[in-house]
């Protein structure tokens, strides 16, 4: 169950009762009485709004904790930037520059870069502000090779599935075509992947990348999928304007949800959904031009 708990705090001597709070609380926590902002109400989304707009400082939610604006590899001023003082063209090509890397440099990434992307992900919204994700850090090449055994074990014995016709055959009459549907599009790369893996080392899954962050949703979440791939979103960025470079491994994530035994190794509860994987590393590669997409065509309704 989200936590709804009040922690708002309102010093009635500072409070001018302008009533600002009150307009953007979410939640009607908040109220005027005598012409002064006063709590309520008996639950609040703990999103800040009313902290952030006061303009006396009268207001404190014990909630949030400001250090999760805090960095250890850079700093951010304390204001809050309005709407339309940002570059949107430097926005822009910080988007299309990030492309998914799988050519790494040996390199470690610092533990203190790591953390700071994981609270790079939490400035992402999510649902009625839950903010139900979780991160799970590989710092180390080890780390991440375990992983990617586990993975490739878990590959290996669905590609022995994936190689009996008569079950495709039955699985796919009752209504059931995935396997089928996995053979004629993933079997020979699969592999062909664990091959190189198993007589080479050539790593075709995490491509050879120093870390990795998994990004995982709690059950009780408004939007588990939605919060966490906005919160990867926000990695991703951050990782690129750092000069690292990050791939999606859905392999991973396709792994880890059909197969609890892969989330246990690595200490992620069983009730959490894992939601993305991502390979991070200094990146050995270098493109001339941005990222450029299929024409899309955006659908109107008007009344």
């Amino acid at each position: 169950m989200i936590d709804r708990t009040v922690s708002t705090i309102i010093d009635q001597a500072k409070c001018t009762g302008c009533g600002l709070c009150v307009k953007v609380c979410p939640n009607q926590t908040i109220t005027m009485d005598n012409e002064k902002a006063v709590v309520s109400g008996d639950r609040s989304l703990n999103c800040g709004h009313c902290a952030a707009i006061c303009p006396a400082d009268a207001i404190v939610v014990k909630g949030n904790d400001h250090r999760s604006l805090t960095f250890n590899t850079f700093q951010i001023p304390n204001t809050w930037l309005p709407h339309g003082k940002f570059d949107t063209a430097n926005l822009i090509s910080l988007m299309g520059s990030r492309r998914s890397c799988r050519n790494y440099k040996k390199s470690t990434v610092d533990r203190k870069i790591l953390e700071d992307l994981v609270k790079i992900g939490t400035t992402a919204p999510s649902g009625t502000n839950s903010q139900g994700w979780c991160f799970t850090i590989l710092p180390n090449r080890a780390g991440v090779e375990s992983l990617a055994g586990q993975i490739g074990l878990f590959f290996k014995r669905l590609n022995q599935k994936a190689e009996i016709a008569i079950l495709r055959w039955l699985l796919k009459i009752i209504g059931k075509p995935q396997l089928d549907h996995y053979f004629k599009n993933y079997y020979e790369s699969v592999r062909e992947a664990l091959d190189e893996w198993e007589n080479s080392g050539n790593d075709q899954l995490f491509h050879g990348a120093a870390a990795v962050i998994i990004v995982s949703s709690k059950p009780d979440a408004s939007c588990p999928l939605e919060d966490a791939m906005l919160a990867t979103q926000n990695i991703l960025l951050g990782a690129h304007s750092m000069g690292l470079g990050t791939c999606l491994i859905g392999f991973a994530v396709s792994a880890m949800e059909k197969d609890p035994a892969i989330k246990r190794l690595i200490s992620i509860p069983e009730e959490e959904m894992v939601c993305s994987v991502i390979a991070l590393g200094y990146p050995d590669e270098k493109y001339r031009y941005p990222a450029y997409r299929k024409k899309v065509v955006p659908r109107y309704f008007e009344v």
